[in-house]
């Protein structure tokens, strides 16, 4: 049987995580580049006013933008019954809502983190929650000094999965942007006479890049709906999110 590399349309193409991603397409027998938009000027870029024409030629779009023009880009490919993946951070309330909608016409993939170990994590910082009762929690994340958000969409999903297992206790975030850091988070846990830690530290924008690829692999050819990593590694068990 002939393989057949799977079409990426790449959204943000011309940021860091664009060209990352693009880099690991180029790497890669499983996927080919179909194309581009960014609102800034690139090689192999062209204005997001294209994105419609280059979306009837791809198989899926990958998405690092901007919340706004993610969701322009959710709710065209949801028009054209197109798979979603976006690892887009500092969604609205309200702009969350629309990526929901889109998923409810096409396959949408949401991660505000990209590396499945980071995922793996999330699910580990949920069970230490629940299980150190009477210790106090602190989240610590560290990014590039260029990066707008804060605290990190990674480190708020933390604070979302610490508060569902404990009854809806968030814990204080702390944010450094510096210098050229990927990516550091930490998850503190301090009860008396002893402390937990659980970090991650990405090395390269590489990791992020595949894990987005690895999701849009995934997402390609399921069913309308509004995923994340949770259930990609099958993460979504009664302990889990219970």
């Amino acid at each position: 049987m002939k393989h057949t590399a799977l079409r990426v349309l790449v959204c943000g193409a011309s940021g860091r995580m664009g060209r990352a991603v693009r880099a690991e397409i180029e790497n890669s027998s499983a996927f080919a580049f179909a194309g581009g938009v960014d609102s800034r000027a690139g090689s192999g870029t062209v204005s997001p006013a294209a994105f419609g024409e280059l979306l009837a030629a791809a198989d899926v779009v990958v998405d690092f933008s901007a919340p706004g023009a993610a969701c322009s880009y959710a709710a065209a490919c949801a028009r054209a019954r197109k798979p979603f993946v976006t690892g887009t951070t500092g969604f609205s309330a309200a702009q969350l809502s629309a990526l929901k909608a889109a998923g409810r016409k096409t396959p949408v993939f949401f991660s505000p983190n990209m590396s499945p170990a980071v995922n793996l994590t999330f699910a580990l910082a949920a069970l230490a929650a629940r299980r150190l009762e009477g210790f106090d929690i602190h989240i610590s994340e560290a990014h590039h000094a260029a990066k707008l958000d804060a605290p990190s969409g990674t480190a708020l999903r933390y604070a979302d999965h610490i508060a569902r297992a404990t009854g809806g206790r968030r814990p204080p975030i702390t944010s450094v942007r510096a210098g050229d850091i990927v990516g550091d988070h930490a998850v503190l846990y301090a009860g008396p006479h002893e402390r937990v830690e659980i970090s991650h530290m990405a090395h390269s924008r590489a990791v992020f890049a595949a894990g987005a690829l690895k999701a849009a692999a995934w997402l390609a050819g399921r069913k309308p709906g509004f995923y994340d990593y949770f259930d990609l590694l099958d993460l979504k068990g009664p302990e889990i999110t219970r």
